[in-house]
């Protein structure tokens, strides 16, 4: 892969808000930023839509693409769910000359980190609790309880690893972690960030 912009990685456990702090920063325009679209092979939700929230696969084409070696970073993240990000996605950003943000499940942040560790600011984005995660999960009503407890399970594991990132956010007010992640990622891609004052 060539080496292009900057990669900025948002990862949290489920329900931590870090897609919240991703968009806001999407909508940013002096940050230059581009999202990368993972692929994943579990079911559409809602109003999801393909290559726009994720690249719907099925099981056997997700596993097509790992055999040629098509990811920058893949896992399983439960039974028959696969995630990744295709290498082509993230060259197709750089060629736009796009710094690529990610919102990306620690274990794929982390990996993305060891491939590029002098392009990449990555971030952990701590939810005040797990009580209070398992209270966010259940408010988007969009999983079962079963689902919902799997992935508190794994919040626990998940932070654990908050120390390997570059930095950690608070996301105990979304006010104040949405200012914070505009100032940190600004920092990193070189922008003034005596300009976000006057926003």
């Amino acid at each position: 892969m060539s080496k292009g912009g900057k990669l900025i990685i948002f990862s949290a456990p489920s329900g931590s808000g870090k897609t919240t702090i991703v968009r806001y920063l999407l909508n940013q325009p002096k940050l230059n930023l581009a999202f990368s679209v993972s692929a994943t092979s579990r079911p559409k939700r809602g109003k999801e839509k393909h290559g726009v929230n994720y690249y719907f696969m099925s099981i056997s084409e997700f596993k097509e693409h790992i055999r040629n070696d098509d990811f920058l970073e893949w896992e399983e993240v439960y039974r028959d769910n696969f995630y990744g990000t295709l290498k082509s996605e993230v060259e197709r950003l750089w060629a736009e000359g796009k710094n690529v943000i990610f919102d990306i499940d620690v274990v794929g942040g982390l990996r993305i980190k060891k491939k590029f560790p002098e392009q990449t600011l990555a971030v952990f984005v701590k939810p005040p609790s797990v009580d209070e995660l398992k209270i966010r999960l259940k408010k988007r009503s969009t999983e079962s309880e079963d689902k919902i407890n799997m992935r508190v399970a794994k919040a626990s594991v998940e932070l654990a690893t908050a120390p390997q990132f570059d930095k950690i956010i608070k996301n105990y007010n979304l006010d104040e972690a949405l200012k914070e992640s505009h100032r940190m990622v600004a920092e990193y891609v070189g922008v003034d960030t005596k300009d976000l004052e006057e926003e």
